[in-house]
């Protein structure tokens, strides 16, 4: 019997993003590139690269709130997009998480609203984009939004005003958001890729479409140019047979984890992110000590877990106006906080744990 499996949701580029969303309509939504937006009363990470000391460029933008919290959440991962830092692994590569209570966000909004001389029925109009009444959660998930297509203009403008107010007005002597050593980069010197939404797709949804094809075609150029024989790695791989069959060959081990990668997104190539918290990473190379001893979280102590990766297709669709930004890699695995710790009153984002897998050869993915 086969092994249960977390679910799995696929991040596939979506529209372009045009201008720049405000309020939820920005925090709610998981992008590509673009500036990373902010949850209210918690600031928006702006780190520099731990190598040329230059800001660093957001690759991602993913909205993941937790079955069961009653946490708003997002997660920001950030890289240095200078040729020259390519190869700076972890000091060239950031992850944030930021988190704010639902409820606390909700009286933020109705302190706002008297402010403005607004009646509480005025601003529910737009309760929709607000999420359920409840305090709790959806599940695990990753969120698109298309923008401020559903609010009006009055909304927007007030949402606008609420976002000022949260970043403007933080406490005296709130800690950067950044690690210790790390300076604060200015908005107008951040670089940029160009934003894109992006949409999301059940794994499952593709795994009786399979075709090898490609897979096979990329795994024998590969083992072509390493002197590889590959009747053998291939004479178990119909998909008939399951994922686990192609342990049964004596092939190395590295080509397994590459020939295992390979075949799983053969169903979906173009997905750019995999999502499964507390599920099983897709590696792309053998496992280093940093993925079997991973550091317990930097403010609570609790063990570290496994929440979503990004994946080779990105690398392509990572496209800037400035033809000398770029980034390079296999896969980037983010683990962060077990418990998705969040002190009362924190306005910070928690730095957390990314780890790169290089590309065996990065060509295969051109």
């Amino acid at each position: 019997m086969a092994a249960f499996r977390k679910p799995v949701l696929l991040g596939l580029r979506d529209t372009a993003v045009h201008g720049r969303p405000t309020g939820p309509d920005a925090w709610t939504a998981s992008k590509l590139g673009g500036l990373p937006d902010a949850l209210p009363a918690v600031a928006a990470p702006r780190p520099v690269c731990e190598r040329c000391r230059q800001p660093l460029a957001l690759v991602v933008q993913v909205y993941c709130p937790l079955e069961g919290s009653p946490f708003h959440r997002l997660l920001h991962v950030f890289a240095c997009p200078l040729p020259r830092c390519g190869s700076g692994g972890t000091r060239s590569w950031k992850v944030f998480r930021s988190q704010c209570l639902q409820m606390r966000e909700r009286e933020a909004q109705d302190a706002q609203k008297q402010e403005n001389g607004l009646a509480a029925e005025d601003w529910c109009e737009g309760a929709d984009d607000w999420g359920s009444d409840s305090e709790e959660a959806p599940p695990p998930q990753l969120t698109l939004d298309f923008g401020n297509d559903s609010s009006s203009a009055r909304d927007i403008d007030y949402t606008a005003q609420l976002q000022n107010l949260h970043l403007q007005d933080a406490a005296p002597g709130a800690a950067s958001p950044v690690s210790p050593g790390e300076e604060m980069a200015l908005p107008s010197e951040v670089p940029q890729f160009l934003p894109y939404y992006i949409c999301v797709v059940d794994e499952e949804d593709y795994r009786d479409f399979v075709s090898l094809d490609h897979a096979h075609s990329l795994l024998r150029e590969y083992q072509q140019k390493e002197g590889m024989d590959m009747e053998q790695l291939l004479s178990h791989s119909l998909p008939s047979d399951g994922d686990e069959k192609y342990e049964k060959t004596t092939i190395k081990s590295g080509d397994k984890i590459f020939y295992k990668f390979m075949k799983r997104i053969a169903a979906c190539q173009e997905q750019i992110l995999r999502y499964s918290w507390s599920g099983e990473p897709l590696f792309l190379t053998c496992p280093t000590s940093e993925v079997t001893e991973l550091p317990a979280c930097s403010h609570c102590g609790v063990q570290r877990t496994f929440e979503f990766q990004l994946m080779p297709a990105m690398v392509s669709m990572l496209r800037s106006t400035n033809l000398g930004l770029s980034v390079e890699f296999g896969t980037i695995l983010i683990y962060t906080c077990e418990k998705s710790c969040w002190p009362q009153n924190h306005q910070t984002p928690m730095e957390e744990l990314c780890i790169i897998q290089e590309d065996p050869d990065e060509s295969l993915f051109k």
